[in-house]
Formats: C-alpha cells, structure tokens, sequence
C-alpha cells in the first residue's frame, strides 16, 4: 500500500526546489525507539513510527545500518537493528531532522 506524497509547497507557496516538502515530512513524523530482546537474549533496536514509502525507509535502514556498524532489517514498516543502539540511533534520526517520542 503505497502512500500518496503530500504536496507542501502548493500549501506554503514555496518554490520546490528549496526541498521544503521532505523536511516538513521529517517533521510531521513522531518515532519511537525501543530495545527489545530476541532470541538466545540478543538486543534488538526497533525503531517505529514511520510515514514514507519503501524505498524510503529502506534508504534509511541503511544509513543507519552504515553508521552504526550493524545489520538490520525492515520489519512492518519498522527498522529493525541488530545490538542495543538507541542513544546513537536517535542521535542520528535527530541529526536527520526526525522527532522522537
């Protein structure tokens, strides 16, 4: 299920090439971080809360994947993390512009 992209810059007036509509996207998005646990106690970073498209979120996963020097996953619209990264996780996502629960 594909999600219809908002068109913000016909609202603020804005021309498009100042990028304005993914950052208000970034904006409008509440996640959270959690760590879980799984199997043989191993933790897990699950991060959740997401409004993008696929390939968007899957660009995401492996930035963070990249700086944190971990595998990971996308699991229902969720990214998960392999180790127990959420202080560094939402250091990054706060980087990005995102904001966290």
């Amino acid at each position: 299920m594909e999600k219809k992209k908002k068109d913000f810059a016909s609202i603020t007036g804005l021309p498009e090439e100042l990028g304005i509509d993914a950052d208000l996207e970034k904006v409008g998005q509440t996640l959270s971080i959690r760590k879980d646990t799984r199997r043989y106690g191993k933790p897990m970073t699950v991060i959740s809360g997401f409004e993008m498209d696929r390939s968007e979120l899957k660009q995401l996963a492996s930035e963070l994947k990249r700086r944190l020097a971990c595998g990971g996953t996308i699991v229902d619209n969720e990214i998960e993390l392999q180790g127990n990264h959420v202080e560094r996780a939402r250091d990054i996502l706060l980087e990005f512009g995102y904001q966290i629960a």
